[in-house]
Formats: C-alpha cells, sequence, structure tokens
C-alpha cells in the first residue's frame, strides 16, 4: 500500500470541500463551501492562507473595568479574575467563527501543543490574553521560534513555576514539560530515567537553561519581535555553568553564561540543539496528522506521510504553513492515493464540543449577540453563562482549561483519543446544545434565555433551493451537514421526522400555506423537529 503527499490537482467538489473546511477552520457556512468546491486544493489552501486581522480587538469587560487588558494598571489589581478569563476566551472564539482562515485552527494547535490552562495557575487574566496573543502571532509562522518565545511568557513562567526556577533551588516543572509534551516527547522507556529521546539528566540540564527566566507583573517589557509582554532575565538567579546533555544529544554541552543577554543566546543554544533531532520534527508531524486526518494510523502513513513531512518541517526551519499546506493539499488528505476505501479519512474525527458548536453557530448563520454593541449579551448571558460555563463545561470540554498540561485527553490519550468527546457524562450538553439553539433558553441548565435563537424557517427559506419538496429539502440538508452521502433509507428515517406519520403532500400544503398567508406554525414545528434530529445524528458528530 502506498500513500503519497503529491498535490491533489482537481478541483474540489462538495464532498472534499466539506472535508477541507471542517479540518482546516472554524467557520462552515454554506456559502464558503460553495466557494472552496469550486477551487482546486491549492487554491483554497491559498484563500484559507489569508492572515487577517482580528474582527474583535481586544476582550472587554461591560460590567469592571472595560478594555481592561489595555490598561497601565498591575494585572493583578482587577477585580472578577476568573470572569476576565471567561471574556478573553470568548474574544478569540469570536474572531474564530467570523473568519475563514486556517490562523485560528493552528492557533488552537499551539495551544494544545504548549498548553497553559486559563485558570488561576496562569496568574492574572491579563496574562492568559497575552498567552493567546502568542500563539496567534505564531500560528502560520515558526514553531521552533514560539518554543524561544513561549519560554518567557508571563503565563507559562507562572503556569509551570519556571518563574521560580534558581540556580539554588531549581524547580524542573518546566523542563520536564517542554520535553516530554511541548517539543520531543520521550519515545520508548529503555530503562529508569532514559526515554530513547532524553533522558532524567537531560531534564535537570535543560532546568538549569531555564534558571533565572522571570514573570515580569507589570508587562512594561515588550519583546521587539512580537510586540507583546515578556518576562526577563535575572542573572543573579541564572546557573552559569555548562550544561552537559546526555549521549541522547550527542553529549552536547551549553556554554554557561555571567550575562543577562547570555542568558538568551543559552535559551536559543538549547532550542536549536532540541530541533536538530529529528525525533522532535516527527512529533510535531504526527500531532498535526492526528490534528487534521485521523488519530491513528498504520506503518505506511508512518513511513510515506509522517517522515517526510517531518523533513519538509526541518527544511523550512519548523515553519508550520508551508507543512501543514502541503499536508491538507496532498492525495491522501483527500484519500486519493490508494483504492482501499478501509482508511474511511472522511468522517474519521469525532468532532471536539467547539467544532460542532462553531459549525452549528455558522452553518445555521446564528445571529448572536454583537460584543461591541451588545456587551452583556454577548460576554455574559450567551458566551460566559451559556457557552462557557454550561455547554462547552459539560461536554467536558472546560474552554482552553484541560484538566492537565498535557491537555485534553482527546488529543493524547490512546487509544481513544477523539473518542474521549463521547461519553455517559458529556452526551447530554452535546444532544441539548441543539435543543437549546432552536428554544433560545438553556436546556442544559438552567433554563435561562441565551440571547440568541436558530430561525429554522427562515434559514431553510433562504438557503434551500426547494423547500417545498420534503425529500429535497432533507437530501440538500444532509449533502451540507454530513462528511458522506446517506443511504436512502436513512434519508427517508429524516423525511419521516418531519412528516410525524403524514404522507408528503402535508409538508408541501404546509409550505404552500406558509409562502401564501405566512403561517408558519406547522413548517416551524417540523422544521425544529428535523434539524434537531439531524444535528444529532451520529453523522453530524463525525467529520
Amino acid at each position: 500500500m502506498a500513500y503519497s503527499l503529491a498535490p491533489f490537482s482537481e478541483v474540489l467538489g462538495l464532498r472534499k470541500a466539506k472535508h477541507l473546511l471542517r479540518r482546516a477552520t472554524f467557520n462552515y457556512s454554506k456559502d464558503t463551501l460553495n466557494s472552496i468546491a469550486s477551487m482546486t486544493a491549492s487554491e483554497a489552501l491559498a484563500f484559507l492562507s489569508e492572515n487577517p486581522a482580528n474582527i474583535l480587538a481586544e476582550p472587554f469587560d461591560y460590567q469592571n473595568d472595560g478594555y481592561w487588558t489595555s490598561s497601565t494598571e498591575l494585572p493583578g489589581s482587577f477585580s472578577q479574575q476568573g470572569q476576565k478569563r471567561a471574556y478573553i476566551t470568548a474574544w478569540w472564539w469570536y474572531n474564530a467563527i467570523n473568519q475563514t482562515s486556517l490562523k485560528h485552527k493552528l492557533s488552537y494547535f499551539l495551544f494544545t501543543s504548549f498548553t497553559v490552562s486559563n485558570g488561576n495557575g496562569a496568574g492574572a487574566a491579563t496574562y492568559f490574553y497575552d498567552y493567546i496573543r502568542l500563539l496567534d502571532f505564531y500560528a502560520m509562522g515558526s514553531i521552533k521560534t514560539f518554543a524561544k518565545k513561549i519560554t518567557l511568557d508571563n503565563a507559562m513562567l507562572n503556569y509551570l513555576d519556571n518563574t521560580d526556577n534558581n540556580a539554588t533551588n531549581p524547580n524542573e516543572n518546566y523542563a520536564r514539560e517542554f520535553l516530554e509534551l511541548f517539543t520531543i516527547l520521550k519515545g520508548p522507556q529503555i530503562s529508569e530515567g532514559d526515554y530513547t529521546n532524553y533522558t532524567e539528566l537531560d531534564v535537570q540540564e535543560t532546568a538549569k537553561v531555564f534558571t533565572g527566566f522571570k514573570k515580569q507583573n507589570d508587562r512594561s517589557i515588550i519583546d521587539p519581535d512580537t510586540n507583546l509582554p515578556i518576562g526577563y532575565n535575572n542573572l543573579n538567579k541564572h546557573d552559569t555553568s555548562d550544561k552537559v546533555f546526555s549521549n541522547a544529544f550527542n553529549n552536547h554541552v551549553i556554554t554557561g553564561q555571567s550575562t543577562a543577554s547570555g542568558m538568551t543566546q543559552e535559551l536559543d543554544d538549547f532550542v536549536e540543539m532540541i530541533f536538530a533531532q529529528e525525533a522532535t520534527a516527527k512529533s510535531y508531524c504526527r500531532k498535526l496528522y492526528r490534528y487534521f486526518v485521523k488519530s491513528e494510523w498504520d506503518s505506511s502513513v508512518e513511513t510515506e506521510i509522517i517522515a517526510p513531512l517531518a523533513q519538509d518541517l526541518i527544511l523550512n526551519n519548523f515553519e508550520l504553513l508551508p507543512t501543514v499546506t502541503k499536508l491538507l493539499s496532498s492525495e491522501h488528505f483527500y484519500d486519493e492515493d490508494t483504492e482501499d476505501n478501509t482508511d474511511e479519512l472522511f468522517g474519521a474525527i469525532v468532532k471536539s464540543p467547539m467544532q460542532l458548536l462553531n459549525e452549528m453557530i455558522t452553518f445555521f448563520d446564528i445571529s448572536i449577540p454583537n460584543p461591541e454593541t451588545l456587551a452583556e449579551d454577548f460576554y455574559n448571558s450567551f458566551f460566559r453563562k451559556f457557552l462557557y460555563n454550561s455547554y462547552l463545561a459539560g461536554a467536558g470540554m472546560s474552554f482552553f482549561s484541560p484538566p492537565s498540561v498535557a491537555g485534553y485527553p482527546a488529543h493524547y490519550q490512546e487509544p481513544d483519543f477523539d473518542r474521549h468527546w463521547f461519553s455517559s457524562t458529556t452526551i447530554v450538553s452535546r444532544y441539548k446544545l441543539i435543543e437549546s439553539l432552536i428554544a433560545g433558553r438553556n436546556k442544559i441548565s438552567p433554563n435561562a434565555f441565551i440571547m440568541t435563537q436558530i430561525d429554522t424557517v427562515s434559514f431553510v427559506e433562504n438557503n434551500i433551493e426547494n423547500p417545498s419538496s420534503i425529500s429535497d429539502l432533507v437530501s440538500e440538508l444532509a449533502s451540507f451537514l454530513y462528511p458522506e452521502e446517506i443511504e436512502p433509507t436513512r434519508r427517508d428515517y429524516f423525511i419521516q421526522i418531519a412528516l410525524d406519520g403524514y404522507e408528503e403532500y402535508y409538508w408541501s400544503l404546509a409550505w404552500s400555506n406558509y409562502t401564501t398567508d405566512g403561517d408558519d406554525i406547522i413548517v416551524r414545528n417540523r422544521l425544529n423537529a428535523l434539524i434537531t434530529v439531524m444535528v444529532n445524528a451520529s453523522e453530524f458528530q463525525l467529520m
């Protein structure tokens, strides 16, 4: 069996456009689908690779402190930090669903790779805001450069305790996670303290490299490359001795430095050493494959897809965009490199709670409150109370706040990976999301207004070519909602949900009455029932 990264050169068509748009963005609108369906893969990736400025410039606390992230006051001096952290994620989410750009998917990929929780571990909310902006800045850039910059990020310094890492009292938390989770990964364990890709000695030496990097509480130090606040180098707390690494790194020596600028040079030398290892490039390419394609693969994919992508990543100095573009433009991504239909790359990933939400909002063109004119409705009633505290938390995705530094189990925990999103505790919130959006009330808990509502009648009238035919309506809806065509028996099942036991003319007559005299009671009730069932169907849970 041979797999190929050769470019897929044909026009995508609707099926492949759905596959690409779901995997590459958080915006799944019908207009964009139709547009991308007429493009080749390379044309579509060029369009999706545009890097637009955020629509919403910064988060806003309508109740206290306004645009507090722009304030010169100390970040810790503001009240209601937990609420502000929620508003920061609302700001990021609003930009992500309102722009059809690969940038946001890659920004979130960096979050899964260099996790900082938006809980108290990151410190004040403003530090987390700077961290999110750093993700966005490097989303289409070099993950190697990002690995250097994240070390001086105030939220990361606080979250993994490196601000407490001193020469006389080393703290290995960040050093350990940098190797084990963020970059090269362990590899199979050879013996006690020896993990193929590094050893316990390397963790200790890494911690020495990281000594003396401290959080700058007032955000007054600005990185000239990113224009974002960073921590500072405290030479008095830095271990100035030489750092001698194990044979996993060919006994590489990083010469100890005795100046503040020398500390940065040590950091640079260390990151270059880590990224010089082929295992680092492969670890990222496996993560990218799991993130964009499928959570499990065989040895042929490892040899013919992962290994070449790793070499490509190295040749591009760890710039993410060229490697991701190559993968998402390839014959393999579109399952055109083999006649083996068992690969099932289309519909191979269980949607995260965020992906599920985003597709509903953008496909059904749901009008959510404008955060600039209806700040309380958007930030508090709709996002914080409904999405953040109720839906996302209930669906197992406390937003930007995974249960551990390893991230959400769906991203790393074998053998289930993305199947972790489905459990007896998360399924209720997933299924009640569409009910809530149709009712305009939180059906998860409590039964409060959510400040938005799907107008199913208007949606069908404006987006379905022949809404008076229930058969055509169901077929067209299914063609957009699901990764693959559905069987006739499945289509008939959905038709019967809409008809509620009546003959097909029942729907045609009801639609005619609506278009003639505006009486939408019957069509609205039946459309609400139909769309609820179609969205909660197993086919829509996959991408």
